[in-house]
């Protein structure tokens, strides 16, 4: 096996890992992060423009069009 192939093996091995967490990021998200929409305080929103930033970021790594 070459560096290349073993590299696209693992590549594709840890994929669906990824998808499976986005999916879990859906998920949460469908349920407000597990918060009370009732109760959302600031310090709820400082974590999700903590959450937004670092998906920008992820994004920037893979197609840099990221605001």
């Amino acid at each position: 096996m070459t560096t290349q192939s073993a590299a696209f093996d693992t590549y594709l091995h840890r994929l669906p890992m990824i998808l499976d967490k986005i999916e879990a990021l859906r998920q949460l998200a469908d349920d407000h992060f597990g918060q009370n929409p009732d109760a959302i305080h600031w310090g709820h929103v400082g974590n999700l423009g903590r959450v937004d930033q670092a998906l920008d970021d992820l994004l920037a790594i893979f197609d840099g069009n990221a605001e």
